[in-house]
């Protein structure tokens, strides 16, 4: 199986951070059902890793200002033309602020070795705002982005 980190964060999205579940297993337990699912050692660390530098985030205060972002050569280079008009247009929109874009792009640069689609940007959206507290609206709002249930017009 040739699956990769991306592969395995949308898995525990899907079985775990989506819907509101009280008591979350421990990391050890869904490690090992990560494993017999297929997913690789390796990738599942890295996984883990990358939720929890997400989590160390969470203390970013967004500006109460508007903010300018220039992309740096390595950004550029990972997030095309087509992810960086995403992420604008999430912002003026009000769906992203600009402490949580900054996590985006943080997340999706984390992602080494990882070709960041429109698609997969979409999603380390919709985790990142999952992690945040108070995000409620804002998640709700790209989860209808994600899967389709409102257009998105980038101009």
């Amino acid at each position: 199986m040739k699956e990769n980190i991306f592969d395995v964060l949308m898995y525990l999205f899907e079985n775990y951070m989506e819907d509101e579940i009280e008591i979350l297993p421990d990391s050890d337990v869904v490690r090992t059902e990560l494993l017999e699912a297929g997913f690789e050692q390796i990738e599942v660390n890295k996984a883990f890793d990358w939720l929890e530098s997400l989590s160390l985030q969470r203390a970013i205060k967004a500006s109460a200002s508007p903010a300018f972002r220039i992309f740096c050569t390595q950004e550029k280079a990972r997030l095309d033309l087509e992810c960086r008009n995403l992420l604008i247009f999430l912002e003026n929109s009000g769906i992203l602020n600009s402490a949580n874009r900054e996590i985006v792009i943080d997340r999706a640069m984390a992602l080494e070795n990882e070709e960041i689609s429109m698609e997969k940007l979409k999603w380390i959206v919709l985790m990142v705002l999952l992690s945040q507290p108070d995000e409620e609206i804002a998640f709700s709002r790209m989860e209808d982005i994600v899967y389709d249930l409102i257009p998105t017009y980038l101009h």
